[in-house]
């Protein structure tokens, strides 16, 4: 193809292809700056694309882990509450258990003892059976109320916690005395020290578990954290590089708009020739 063609302008043609190459690449700088992202659509790059897409959604699946376990503290927290509270009650109870064993105790005292004694054991089932937090109690009486915390984003796996009858009337405390009337025997304060002990390894028990679900959501937050950072390298710009790059393409498309501008001029040059 000759070179001085009024009618095909190569270089012009070749100019324009430089032009729309620098503009599409312009326009993708833009798009990352203005979003942040290198990779914002599948279009973009489909297996980063789909890669970071999947990770997007275990991440978010584990904040249902996240609000599972929660929930989970919540109840083992109310619960061990009132453990240490009926923990308080029995250490009460045994105080007026021993002091209505004091021989030649008057009928008075005794009575005001037995009043005192019967009213904390009723404070113990009160106490056991209001220790619920959303609609779950893991220490009331006869409830199966249990905690099957989510650990995995696949459903897996789980932090149990168990429930334990601290209540008086049927749980691990329905061996005490139900007043203190009758002679105080040394078994009545065998089975005191029996019933405190119990409460005591009742609520490592429960202490074990609200440890296992607070240690195991630390490392959930943190799994967290990290699979965000690595979506963030798969996908996230880098805005001071894409700023550079920015200023650079301006230049070239000042520069290739000039260059077309150039060739398109290239044909009237042509009109030197028939001049006389």
């Amino acid at each position: 193809m000759s070179l001085n063609s009024v009618n095909t302008n190569v270089g012009a043609m070749i100019a324009l292809q430089n032009l729309n190459a620098i503009t599409g690449e312009l326009r993708v700088v833009q798009d990352r700056i203005s979003t942040g992202l290198k990779v914002a659509s599948a279009k973009d790059n489909p297996a980063v694309w789909a890669i970071a897409q999947n990770q997007r959604g275990e991440s978010r699946a584990l904040n249902a882990v996240m609000s599972s376990l929660q929930r989970g503290q919540s109840v083992v927290d109310v619960a061990m509450s009132a453990g240490e509270s009926i923990s308080d009650i029995l250490l009460q109870m045994k105080e007026k258990m021993l002091a209505a064993s004091e021989p030649g105790l008057t009928a008075d005292s005794l009575q005001a003892l037995n009043a005192d004694y019967v009213a904390l054991r009723k404070l113990i089932d009160t106490t056991a059976n209001n220790a619920e937090f959303n609609g779950i109690s893991l220490i009331s009486s006869g409830s199966a109320g249990k905690i099957r915390a989510l650990a995995n984003t696949s459903a897996s796996s789980t932090i149990d916690v168990d429930h334990v009858d601290l209540s008086a009337s049927t749980g691990i405390l329905s061996g005490l005395r139900a007043n203190l009337l009758a002679t105080i025997l040394p078994s009545s304060m065998t089975d005191m020290n029996q019933a405190i002990s119990d409460v005591s390894a009742a609520m490592s028990r429960l202490g074990t578990g609200s440890k296992a679900l607070d240690s195991h959501l630390t490392f959930v937050q943190k799994l967290q954290d990290t699979i965000d950072a690595g979506i963030g390298n798969l996908v996230d710009a880098d805005v001071a590089k894409e700023s550079a790059r920015l200023q650079a393409l301006m230049v070239r498309q000042q520069l290739a708009i000039k260059a077309l501008s150039i060739a398109n001029s290239a044909p009237s040059m042509l009109l030197q020739l028939f001049r006389f």
